[in-house]
């Protein structure tokens, strides 16, 4: 049976291009003489929802939406995913489901298991989960059909309370088709390649899969969707980061060869994750123009390379604050980068202004020491500079922060923590060296000077980020450790760190929970990242 897996960057509530694009696709499969055409979870309404599925009509125009497109799968069948009512009167008021189209119409539909509710994931705030295993039989075929289920790693955590490929294995299925919404991490390809690979050779059957490709808001999906003959090899892998189409036949998977071996190189992953995660939220929203303050640090600077690459040179802005702690440099590397880019840029002194608010809060600090308040003055009124150039010339502000100093509070709320979408905050300080240094592997984009000089905020004389912080090499294992893998101090401090660095570290991250509920949307390149997959209060006290 050849089998079409059509991968599509769909757009969350725009049912009029996801439609558009799924009918195209099976017009598309039918040319090639394909006999099912397969779209990933949810993809009617695009993924995640969340709490637009609480919206009647939001529902209703998805089944209406189904119901145009089944009428396109005449001699073709089509699996899309979209939610659905649950109509037995127990518990949630919806399935996560994938339907089955066929001869003009919805011939059957198949609710997903395994609801998700860790990090990013809230699934079973929506969904009532299946209860009933069976499965498709179609042209003499019988047909696994799961939702996301082949992801997860059953064997590893006995306690989930079931396990679809198991008991849909007892059935034994010709073949299973896994429909998902799996978004990326920088490990998580490889992940994802391997529990595909050990489920199908597990259980001898093979598998075909398909993911959704694009970024919905801080969330990005890499693709990767992939075909797994029964012995576990993958025969056929669509590209990641970007549409695409393949067809393959059931009958002929054993015969097919192995695809090579992926790539799967952190800092070239998130490089390419980051660009379309700026392309999507600027397209999907409607936004063509950025803005971003460029002070000749390694952050401002990889942020420019990124947003270059993804909207195009015309299109990012860059303004030049210098200030009397400014250093010569710091401006003339900005303009080697802006020669090297050819964006467009304007340099504005906040020297006067700066004194302005000097003087005007001068008989009330009654000659208190210059402290960090000074130099959160600087910082936001570059942040009221760039929100002034937002406003009257339409262009969003890129917020430049890393993640080690979202983490540490190392920002100023309403300065430099300003934006409409954080692109570097799940990026620790010492990946974006190496990010930088990855996007001059073919030409000089950033300036050599900006990647070796020691990171300076510039807010006081001399300053260096050293002043304050702990070395990136050390600041970041430790992040690691507390953000991504969850360990206490005591955990931490085993694996030979300094207790006191780590004391001090997870202060001033727990300190600073506030700051963070204040940032733009962060592209999540991590398996942690700041924001909707990390939910921490904000009054708390634990362990230090």
């Amino acid at each position: 049976m050849k089998i079409a897996l059509s991968q599509i960057n769909f757009h969350i509530g725009n049912f009029a291009s996801n439609e558009k694009k799924i009918i195209d696709a099976i017009k598309k499969a039918e040319v090639y003489g394909a006999e099912i055409i397969i779209f990933p979870e949810l993809s009617i309404t695009g993924y995640p929802p969340r709490d637009f599925l609480e919206f009647r009509d939001f529902i209703d125009k998805a089944e209406l939406s189904l119901q145009r497109i089944a009428k396109h799968c005449t001699t073709i069948a089509a699996i899309v995913g979209a939610p659905s009512h649950n109509t037995t009167g127990k518990g949630k008021a919806l399935f996560n489901s994938a339907y089955f189209l066929y001869e003009g119409e919805i011939k059957d539909t198949f609710h997903k298991t395994l609801l998700p509710t860790y990090d990013i994931f809230d699934e079973y705030r929506y969904f009532e989960p299946n209860k009933e295993y069976r499965l498709l039989n179609f042209k003499g075929k019988k047909i696994a059909l799961t939702i996301c289920e082949d992801l997860w790693n059953i064997d590893d955590n006995p306690l989930y309370y079931s396990n679809p490929m198991a008991e849909l294995a007892k059935k034994n299925p010709d073949f299973i088709i896994n429909i998902a919404a799996s978004p990326f991490h920088y490990k998580q390809a490889e992940i994802r390649k391997d529990v595909l690979t050990r489920n199908a050779a597990k259980y001898k059957i093979p598998l075909f899969y398909v993911n959704h490709v694009g970024a919905q808001t801080e969330l990005i999906f890499d693709g990767g969707s992939m075909v797994v003959n029964r012995r576990g090899k993958v025969v056929s892998c669509l590209n990641y980061f970007e549409e695409d189409f393949a067809i393959a036949d059931s009958d002929n998977l054993d015969e097919m060869p192995a695809t090579g071996k992926q790539n799967f190189d952190e800092i070239e992953l998130i490089h390419k994750a980051l660009v379309v995660g700026i392309r999507n939220y600027f397209g999907k929203l409607g936004f063509h123009k950025a803005i971003l303050g460029l002070s000749g640090g390694i952050d401002s600077a990889v942020t420019l390379a990124l947003a270059v690459e993804a909207l195009g040179k015309e299109n990012v802005m860059s303004l030049l604050m210098p200030s009397q702690f400014s250093s010569e440099h710091s401006v003339n590397d900005s303009l080697e980068m802006l020669k090297n880019t050819g964006s467009p840029y304007e340099i504005i002194s906040v020297e006067e202004t700066y004194k302005a608010f000097e003087s005007t809060l001068k008989p009330y600090f009654k000659g208190l020491p210059f402290d960090v308040t000074e130099e959160n003055l600087q910082a936001r009124i570059r942040g009221v500079l760039l929100m002034a150039f937002s406003n009257k010339f339409g262009n969003i502000l890129l917020n430049t922060s890393n993640k080690s100093e979202a983490a540490v509070g190392y920002g100023t709320l309403y300065g430099d923590m300003n934006g409409g979408l954080s692109v570097l905050g799940d990026v620790y300080k010492t990946q974006v060296f190496a990010l930088a240094r990855h996007i001059n592997k073919e030409r000089e984009i950033i300036p050599e000077n900006i990647i070796t000089k020691p990171p300076s905020a510039e807010l006081r004389p001399g300053q260096k980020d050293s002043d304050s912080l702990p070395d990136y090499d050390i600041l970041d294992k430790i992040l690691f450790h507390y953000i991504e893998e969850r360990l206490g101090p005591a955990e931490i401090i085993d694996k030979g760190y300094d207790k006191k660095t780590v004391e001090r570290t997870l202060k001033m991250v727990n300190a600073s929970e506030h700051k963070r509920y204040q940032t733009p949307p962060i592209l999540r390149v991590s398996s942690k990242a700041f924001g909707m997959g990390r939910r921490i209060p904000i009054v708390a006290k634990y362990l230090l």
